[in-house]
């Protein structure tokens, strides 16, 4: 087992993971008599890149939506960088440095590649709406900077040839990987990719993972990763964690994991004696 204390731990690798980012203690939440996640316990860490997997139905787009605000559990604490987090909305949780791209691909299909991005620099943007429609002033020296910015991401994810494009003319694998820069824009500390290679290609998926890894690499950016293909989570995972009918049944390094006698099982349907 890695020997996770609050300072972190050593990769295989010889990467340096920091302390606790976020804890989820004992989250349970429903839907009417539903259970989706049932009393569910774990830490994610600066720098890491933390899997969730499980079967079809298991509650991880759920626990997903708990981290990023979008639901409310009604039993445990989601705790943030030490501190309790209130219940807030999906924009609040967005300025505390939280992020997301989504299993369904939500882009504004009519605009260019350009403008999705520069979506994701409102908040970073302070300027009041008069100044911004004249482009005068402290607004325009804020667009130029948030420009700048946006471009960097462009060039870092290889899309500068269709950067002025609009996103409805282009390729499937390429719209998730504008996605992927609209949510660098919003320069996240926790990065949350819901499914980022469903329906890909090789090709695509061998891109889309040279990229995840290169966002934690380069920018030092936590990354929370829900994904089917367990060849990609094995090859970019530090930490997985396992859930099976909204239970954790796993949690551990990919290796630990993928040998858990209980994970194979959920995996592979075998019957329990």
């Amino acid at each position: 087992m890695l020997d996770t204390q609050d300072d972190g731990y050593m990769t295989a690798d010889g990467r340096k993971i920091g302390g606790v980012a976020m804890e989820m203690r004992n989250i349970t939440l429903r839907f009417g008599g539903v259970v989706a996640i049932k009393d569910i316990s774990f830490d994610i860490r600066w720098g890491e890149v933390r899997a969730i997997i499980g079967p079809n139905g298991a509650g991880k787009s759920s626990m997903l939506n708990v981290i990023s605000g979008f639901y409310h559990p009604q039993e445990g604490e989601v705790i943030y960088k030490g501190y309790k987090r209130p219940r807030m909305r999906p924009y609040e949780v967005a300025r505390m440095g939280i992020a997301r791209t989504f299993q369904n691909i939500a882009l504004f299909e009519g605009m260019s590649v350009l403008d999705n991005i520069m979506t994701g620099r409102l908040n970073h943007m302070s300027s009041g709406f008069l100044s911004q429609a004249m482009w005068w002033g402290k607004a325009a020296r804020e667009e130029e900077e948030n420009r700048e910015k946006v471009e960097k991401i462009i060039d870092f994810l290889e899309i500068q040839h269709i950067r002025k494009t609009p996103v409805a003319r282009l390729p499937y694998g390429l719209k998730k990987r504008v996605e992927l820069a609209r949510a660098l824009a919003a320069e996240p500390a926790i990065l949350l990719l819901d499914e980022p290679m469903a329906g890909m290609n090789v090709e695509e998926k061998e891109d889309m993972c040279r990229f995840v890894l290169d966002v934690n690499d380069e920018f030092g950016t936590t990354i929370v990763l829900i994904e089917h293909d367990m060849g990609v989570v094995m090859d970019l995972s530090d930490r997985v964690v396992v859930m099976d009918y909204g239970k954790k049944i796993g949690d551990g390094t990919p290796d630990e994991v993928r040998n858990d006698e209980e994970v194979i099982k959920a995996y592979l349907g075998v019957a329990h004696d």
